[in-house]
């Protein structure tokens, strides 16, 4: 358990977490809080930081499960 949240935390699985996050994060809250934004109406602000929290919780594990794969099989 400890090699994989030690992979979830390596530099290049965080970088990439991080971008996808940004990208997906700021589509969620465009499609789920648009109308809030742009017509001046109350921004949910748990919403919008949960818009960006799990792309990068859902791509740091895929990433950090792919990579533990990728080094198990011969």
């Amino acid at each position: 358990m400890q090699t994989f949240f030690g992979t979830v935390f390596s530099r290049p699985i965080v970088v990439g977490a991080l971008r996808v996050s940004f990208v997906v994060g700021c589509v969620l809250n465009l499609i789920n809080q648009g109308e809030a934004f742009f017509a001046s109406g109350p921004i949910a602000w748990g919403h919008v930081l949960l818009n960006f929290l799990v792309p990068y919780a859902v791509s740091s594990y895929s990433a950090a499960r792919n990579q533990l794969s990728n080094r198990t099989t011969p």
